[in-house]
């Protein structure tokens, strides 16, 4: 069969320099930005490749999408498409999994370091003028917590992992190897346990701590796991009220599972020490429209912030080339691969 394959991010997305190994025709756009243009360039396509383009219910009916087989995301989470409504079609939906394994963890822990030690404050006060440095003679008093003691180092950190595939348990080792303790969390439960000042022993079978005394204990808590229905606005008011005053919130997962506005009220509060994160509800960020994070009243707080590009590095630009050409040729032969509906 000849398969009319439209990739519609190229931007994102390394395809085969020599083309995949079965009968197609490739059409690849830049970007796609408005839903018409994507209705438009996929309304004859048997295989679309995205990155970050939502496939919804509309999108996926046969009305638009007629001849529609097959769904190539060229990453590891598959959030854009609407799996249940892929799978009433049969429309088969892949991923990249793994492929950004080391650029992501390495880049969390470079959010937790630059919300720690207040990196990007401290470049912005070391570089101005009047030189307050110059003149108190030390600017100390930015880097401490809320409470106005100095701030800990690695061997002083607890860290918990909410999130324990690949990508956390990564995550997790480069913690150990810094001289953090580390805390794997369970999953959300409704029901909190008791509040117990000591560290939570974790369960043996599972080394799994509930999470709601990894909230409480850790100090550094980094989320590492997918968006979905049971993880919108996993940490919001409430969870944000137990968690231990000196923790940093790093969030490398997906933008909708950190409640943008409770993260603020928590921080003017000083509930939490501070936040770092690669992803937002809404992508890509424009201004205060689109997150509080970038409100007038947020530029005093410790907050650090970049482009979801944790993922960006030579490695992964490689990994996820050989994947998706691997993965879209054994769909093609009829050997699935990397499946999630």
């Amino acid at each position: 069969m000849h398969h009319h394959i439209v990739a519609l991010e190229k931007q994102h997305q390394p395809l085969p320099v020599d083309g995949f190994a079965f009968p197609n025709t490739l059409t690849t756009y830049e970007r796609t930005n408005s839903r018409e243009e994507l209705h438009e360039r996929i309304r004859d396509a048997t295989i679309v490749i995205i990155t970050t383009v939502k496939l919804d219910t509309a999108t996926l009916h046969p009305d638009v999408t007629p001849r529609l087989q097959y769904v190539a995301v060229s990453a590891t989470g598959t959030d854009p498409v609407d799996l249940v409504a892929a799978k009433q079609r049969g429309i088969r939906v892949t991923n990249c999994p793994g492929a950004n394994l080391d650029a992501v963890s390495e880049h969390a822990i470079s959010l937790y370091f630059a919300a720690r030690r207040r990196t990007v404050l401290l470049d912005r006060k070391t570089r101005e003028q009047p030189s307050e440095w110059k003149q108190a003679g030390s600017i100390a008093k930015y880097m401490r917590l809320p409470d106005g003691k100095p701030p800990l180092t690695c061997r002083d950190e607890i860290m918990g992992v909410v999130g324990y595939g690949g990508l956390g348990k990564r995550i997790a080792d480069l913690g150990r190897a810094l001289g953090m303790k580390v805390l794997i969390a369970s999953r959300k439960t409704a029901a909190a346990p008791p509040l117990d000042s000591a560290l939570p022993t974790p369960n043996l079978e599972n080394n799994r701590v509930p999470f709601d005394d990894v909230l409480r204990q850790a100090t550094v808590l980094v989320l590492s796991l997918p968006r979905n229905a049971e993880t919108l606005n996993l940490l919001s008011t409430a969870e944000f009220a137990k968690m231990h005053p000196h923790a940093v919130l790093i969030n490398i997962a997906r933008g909708g599972i950190v409640d943008e506005a409770a993260v603020m009220h928590a921080l003017k509060h000083n509930q939490i020490a501070g936040y770092a994160t690669d992803v937002y509800h809404v992508e890509p960020v424009g201004g205060p429209e689109d997150t509080p994070l970038l409100a007038e009243d947020a530029q005093d707080l410790n907050i650090t912030i970049s482009p979801h590009l944790a993922w960006f590095s030579q490695r992964t630009i490689k990994n996820l080339g050989d994947i998706l050409k691997a993965t879209v040729e054994a769909w093609a032969n009829g050997q699935d691969i990397n499946v999630i509906v």
